[in-house]
């Protein structure tokens, strides 16, 4: 017999609740199942990244790399989707397993795509015999008693990649031999202290082994933080973005690039500290290895409106920058600059030499296009102070940096490795074609002459970013109208979900 009216059930088993609640635990079975899998994903990426790396460097085998690289990527974004339904225990591990797994491939090779790293053991050669890193170029006569076959190649013809020959002569393995370093104090700091520590010969093992430790500890950083501030079921799903990425294998342990140690202060300082001056000191930490988290700031200001919270957070930046380059100016004054300015005129940054801001120049003229690129971040800025939520501060940090990427679209990948960190904190995976955009245009530029591939690469990433947004936007809207139970989610259920929301951002702005 059927009715047509409402249902009644017995007051002994109630009706479920209005929401969806969580998935029925997935039987033993099903959970090795994916468990297997994953782990199988993980040791593919491992094996494909390793493998890359010896099929050569990025001058001489670009078409190999890239496919490399894409491959890895694929196997990476399945991995990422099948950790999702695996129990948050064993995903913690295979999170952690990967992290070191895909760190001890990029560490297989030498440097591919970047010779960077040998400016970074010279730089801490040289403070090791006492003598500041700006005072002299690699090339200044005053330090050839430094020199050593290693950095400087004497006995083989100065023919491969990565060298560089002096109007001199000199066979160098530095990069821009002529100008004095670029690296702010505490990478210098990072440099004399992997020198310090490495045993004589090693060469270029112990920064690439640095750079591992830095990124299996951003790892641990961002599981800590994801199950206290966020929600403990998602965080290993979450910190895989970063813990996985091929982009880390390659620019933080391969290359050894000393973004990584930037990414780590600033994954403690939106993570592990309140508005005020710890977060402040440590991100000036932070623009003390790399100028870029400077692009944090806004994000670490979400919702900040009070003065004096502004205040402490900024003044501690700045006192935490002023103090680590304070003993180097004591000792080079205005040489603490480094080639930072002839290194935005050869990157195409500045009026008149503009080779740069990829989507503004579709539109603009090359003169306009810098100064549109900054009112844009700037206005990004305000939006991001001034709207932001203040219990998430890493969601406008990822909106400054990821938007300035896009507006100012370098052809380095490794600066997008702030932007991976920032993307595992918010969850937003679109961002992470930033990451693609850069790979794309280093590698891809040599097999395409003549082709707009920054326009293209950036502009690809931009579209799949907006997509996302607003895919995920209107998610949420659907989400709202089913937990809350109306097209307006009102109600005293509504209600007590925003009064959640409220008391999470008055206790992150205490």
């Amino acid at each position: 017999m059927t009715t047509t009216g409402p249902r009644l059930r017995d007051p002994a088993h109630p009706a479920p609740p209005a929401s969806p609640g969580p998935a029925a635990p997935a039987t033993p079975r099903a959970a090795r199942t994916r468990v297997a899998v994953t782990a199988a994903l993980l040791l593919a990426v491992a094996l494909v990244i390793a493998g890359t790396l010896h099929e050569g460097d990025h001058e001489s085998t670009p078409g190999r790399l890239l496919g490399g690289y894409a491959l890895a990527w694929t196997l990476f974004a399945a991995a990422v989707w099948t950790v999702r339904k695996v129990p948050a225990r064993a995903a913690t591990v295979l999170v952690l397993a990967g992290s070191a797994a895909i760190a001890l491939a990029g560490l297989t090779a030498q440097p591919r795509t970047s010779n960077d790293m040998y400016r970074y053991a010279w730089d801490g050669r040289v403070q090791a015999a006492g003598i500041s890193p700006y005072a002299h170029p690699p090339a200044a006569p005053e330090l050839a008693p430094l020199r050593d076959d290693w950095l400087f190649p004497t006995r083989t013809a100065c023919e491969g990649w990565g060298l560089t020959h002096t109007a001199k002569g000199l066979c160098v393995r530095i990069n821009r031999p002529a100008v004095p370093t670029i690296y702010p104090p505490v990478a210098e700091g990072w440099f004399f202290a992997v020198h310090t520590l490495s045993p004589p010969g090693s060469r270029h093992k112990p920064l690439q082994a640095g750079g591992a430790v830095l990124a299996f500890g951003t790892t641990l950083a961002l599981l800590a933080v994801l199950r206290r501030r966020g929600d403990p079921r998602r965080a290993p799903a979450r910190a895989a973005l970063w813990a996985w990425c091929p982009a880390v294998a390659l620019e933080a342990v391969n290359n050894a690039h000393i973004d990584t140690l930037g990414v780590l202060f600033v994954v403690l300082a939106l993570g592990t500290a309140t508005a005020g001056t710890r977060r402040g000191a440590l991100l000036g930490a932070a623009i003390a290895v790399k100028l870029l988290p400077v692009l944090v700031l806004p994000g670490a200001l979400s919702g900040q409106r009070g003065p004096l919270r502004v205040l402490r957070v900024a003044a501690a930046a700045v006192a935490a920058v002023g103090l680590a380059y304070l003993p180097y100016v004591v000792s080079s004054g205005a040489g603490v600059l480094g080639y930072l300015p002839g290194y935005l005129h050869e990157e195409g940054y500045e009026p008149g030499h503009v080779r740069r801001f990829a989507l503004l120049r579709l539109l603009l003229p090359d003169t306009a296009a810098g100064v549109a690129a900054a009112l844009l971040l700037g206005l990004t800025v305000l939006y991001v102070w001034w709207r932001g939520d203040p219990a998430r501060p890493w969601r406008g940090a990822l909106l400054v940096a990821g938007a300035a990427l896009l507006l100012f679209s370098p052809s380095y990948p490794w600066y997008s490795l702030l932007v991976v960190a920032l993307v595992a904190m918010d969850g937003r995976w679109e961002w992470l074609t930033v990451t693609l955009a850069g790979t794309a245009l280093y590698i891809g530029g040599r097999l395409l002459p003549g082709f707009p591939l920054q326009a293209w690469a950036y502009g690809s990433a931009a579209v799949v970013i907006a997509v996302g947004s607003v895919l995920r936007s209107e998610g949420a809207r659907r989400g709202l109208r089913r937990r809350f139970g109306g097209p307006d989610a009102s109600g005293p259920r509504a209600d007590r979900r925003r009064q959640t929301l409220q008391e999470r951002r008055t206790s992150a702005t205490a």
